[in-house]
């Protein structure tokens, strides 16, 4: 289907919709306007950096910001900022205010502002499921923050290309260039996650594919970027790959192929071929759900991994080093 026809056929399915009753992105906005959208939307800031030369992205001049935790600080995307000479934000009433980067992770592709009068912040909220009713606020195209509305098209996405660390919430919400490091509100007007890229093939415009960085791994990057640490995110000191190999069959999940002498991994008992199909209740697909589930357990004591060991189940549980 061409991509003129798929057009067509979402604008009829649309107004078939409209004929039939409220679609359900009108239904998701209502629920969350009934909590204060309007206000909610006070949360969001667009992120201006001032560069000594030429943007990093012409496309992607301005970026999005959502404040956090006592007002004074802005969680957004780590890639909108390159490498700056100055940053200023603007509140969704015009306001243009000095900012200053607090810090930043290129491995999950956030990082934090600070500024210096304090803003309406948002409340972190609970996981959403497949299905549930979202929100995305952020600064498209430069224009300022505004919302579009849609659902939860998947929860625990890792291994799209996009950063090293990924537990992302896919959505349908509409999120266009310039909305990058804006917020996932659910209908209560709650933030669960941080918008962070749009999967795309020929253009950088919206199909319904969106990607933000749950909320879960959101709070943990915050807390990092707070206590100062320089430390690396918790992982597993082993070499993995995906299983089953490309053309055969199998349960899916994480094969190892070799382990770091003397590590946590190695003393817990992990050892090679095993392969690796839960981590800390997650589900492994591949080798990027293990790196996303050590990511989320930080500041744990340890994580389980269920493992399939010569055709047998056995449950192994790895040491986290503060």
């Amino acid at each position: 289907m061409t991509v003129e026809a798929q057009f067509l056929a979402t604008r009829i399915l649309l107004v078939l919709a409209a004929i039939a009753g409220l679609p359900q992105y009108v239904q998701a906005f209502d629920q969350v306007e009934t909590a204060g959208l309007g206000q909610t939307m006070r949360s969001l800031v667009s992120v201006l950096p001032q560069w000594a030369g030429r943007p990093p992205s012409a496309e992607e001049p301005e970026g999005s910001g959502v404040v956090v935790a006592d007002g004074r600080l802005v969680l957004t995307a780590d890639h909108i900022l390159g490498n700056p000479v100055g940053i200023r934000i603007r509140t969704i009433d015009g306001d243009i205010r000095a900012a200053r980067i607090f810090a930043r992770d290129s491995a999950t592709d956030l990082a934090l502002l600070a500024v210096d009068t304090p803003l309406p912040a948002l409340r972190f909220g609970n996981e959403v499921a497949i299905g549930d009713p979202v929100c995305a606020l952020g600064n498209a195209f430069g224009l300022g923050v505004s919302a579009t509305c849609g659902t939860v098209s998947a929860v625990n996405r890792s291994g799209t290309g996009f950063n090293t660390i990924e537990d992302f919430i896919q959505t349908d919400a509409a999120v266009n260039p310039g909305m990058s490091g804006g917020a996932l509100i659910d209908r209560d007007g709650n933030l669960v996650g941080v918008l962070s890229a749009i999967f795309t093939k020929q253009s950088d415009a919206n199909i319904g594919v969106n990607f933000a960085a749950s909320a879960r791994l959101a709070q943990q990057a915050l807390a990092r970027f707070r206590s100062k640490t320089d430390t690396p995110w918790p992982a597993l000191d082993a070499r993995l790959a995906p299983h089953p190999p490309r053309g055969a069959t199998g349960r899916s999940g994480a094969a190892v192929v070799d382990i770091t002498p003397g590590s946590a991994a190695s003393r817990a008992g992990l050892k090679a071929a095993d392969v690796i199909v839960e981590a800390g209740g997650r589900r492994v697909r591949g080798p990027d759900d293990v790196v996303a589930a050590f990511a989320l357990a930080a500041g744990e004591d340890g994580l389980a991994l269920s493992v399939l060991r010569s055709g047998k189940m056995v449950t192994i549980e790895v040491p986290i080093g503060q």
